[in-house]
């Protein structure tokens, strides 16, 4: 039961009456008796609420930051109007711009109304209690009841550095010789012989085929194909760390999706490998076409967990998802501890096999604080960013004595940084 607040106007509107006209108990009985009458009537004859039926349809997945329906069915299998009101109960993180709906379903009648969501988080948002209010005839009281409808919408990463993918495809155009750009590195694939011209590539000169031709033929190359990229996405503790308003995972997951699309157009096979102390998202085998939606899908739940890395069981599943050589791109931070207890440990298994590229956010925070000057607070907070940025450049060249490929950029840089050194990578045939 509900009770609404016309009757607590009514109730001193004649609680005033009895005060003024005949203040007394018998008054004070009457009134109530008569209110407790006109509640009953209108409880006797609201609609049930018990017996609606509800269904839900819409909006299954969305990017983070755009709106989203989804729509609620009413259906009154009743002898009676239900007219009132419906709360769509939601969590505050799915960002319910109107979860509250007037209704008024005639009996065997059915009705819809439509929530627009626009979640500020990734991951699955799940639907609360549906709570139906149906008030009676004159509008004093109700009756009320929760259901259970489930629905589920995945937030999706919003894949901002989407925008860098059309100048990467017109890069990657060229290095492919679609624009009559050759390119030769060691290791790259064999395309055609054609005759020499003044500026090429001594050797590039294929001897056997200038002594058939009588003339000086070269071969030109292209960029290596079909090569196995596996992209690592460490979810341990520094993946929490908040770079501006967002923590480093989000965008580690930006720099992951705009790669996949790249090397995926490149005709090269991407994985994804999500690593804590345990597996908490895969992708493997996936065709060209379903790289980037399986991506996304599986790195929308994701969250940083408060735990170490267990370095020895990354390697182990790197080693399990990755046979021959890859492409091995990790994504983490370069914490000196965390390199120097872990990470440091297990890549020399890692180079020997793959080609291994660690891809880093960086806090441009530092820099503005390494800038600071003049007050003696911000001349420690210099100090101290200075120190900071001194033992991400050692721990950068320790890894470069490793043979590693360190990326360490911003947030919004990282993405394009990393698109960019796999295709110098691809160019040098080093994949």
């Amino acid at each position: 039961m509900a009770l609404t607040g016309r009757l607590g106007l009514l109730a001193l509107a004649c609680a005033a009456l009895v005060g003024l006209a005949a203040p007394s108990w018998t008054g004070i009985l009457a009134v109530q008796a008569g209110l407790v009458g006109l509640v009953a009537i209108d409880l006797l004859l609201a609609g049930s609420v018990r017996a609606l039926r509800l269904t839900r349809s819409g909006a299954e997945s969305v990017r983070l930051g755009e709106p989203a329906e989804v729509s609620l069915a009413v259906s009154n299998p009743g002898r009676r109007l239900v007219r009132g009101q419906l709360r769509d109960a939601w969590p505050p993180s799915a960002g319910a711009l109107n979860s509250r709906h007037r209704i008024s379903v005639p009996a065997g009648g059915r009705r819809s109304v439509t929530t627009v969501l626009r979640p500020h988080r990734r991951g699955d948002r799940r639907a609360d209690r549906v709570t139906v209010r149906a008030l009676g005839p004159l509008g004093l009281a109700g009756r009320q009841r929760s259901h259970l409808v489930p629905w589920t919408v995945r937030v999706l990463p919003p894949f901002h550095s989407r925008r860098h993918l059309p100048s990467r495809l017109a890069r990657l155009r060229e290095l492919d010789g679609r624009t009559l750009i050759l390119v030769r590195g060691q290791g790259s694939e064999f395309d055609s012989l054609r005759d020499y011209v003044l500026g090429d590539d001594v050797r590039s000169i294929d001897w056997r085929a200038t002594a058939r031709r009588q003339n000086v033929v070269v071969r030109t190359w292209r960029p290596e194909r079909d090569r196995h990229i596996l992209v690592v996405l460490d979810t341990g503790r520094t993946s929490a760390g908040r770079v501006g308003d967002a923590p480093r995972l989000d965008a580690a997951l930006d720099a992951a999706l705009l790669l996949a699309a790249l090397a995926t157009r490149a005709g090269d096979r991407v994985d994804l490998l999500a690593y804590d102390r345990t597996v908490r998202a895969s992708v493997q085998g996936a065709g060209a076409a379903e790289v980037l939606p399986a991506f996304v899908n599986a790195m929308a739940p994701l969250e940083p967990a408060l735990l170490e890395v267990d370095w020895r069981g990354l390697a182990a599943q790197i080693r399990r998802r990755a046979r021959h050589r890859a492409l091995v791109v990790l994504l983490t931070g370069l914490d000196a501890s965390a390199v120097e207890s872990g990470l440091s440990q297990v890549l020399p298994g890692l180079v020997h096999r793959h080609q291994v590229v660690v891809g880093s956010v960086a806090d441009p925070r530092i820099a503005e604080m390494a800038a600071g000057r003049g007050a003696v607070e911000r001349v420690y907070e210099a100090a101290a960013a200075e120190r900071t940025r001194l033992e991400r450049r050692r721990t950068t060249a320790e890894l470069a004595k490793h043979s590693v490929e360190v990326v360490d950029a911003p947030p919004d840089d990282l993405p394009p940084a990393l698109a960019d050194r796999y295709l110098q990578l691809k160019a040098a045939g080093r994949l």
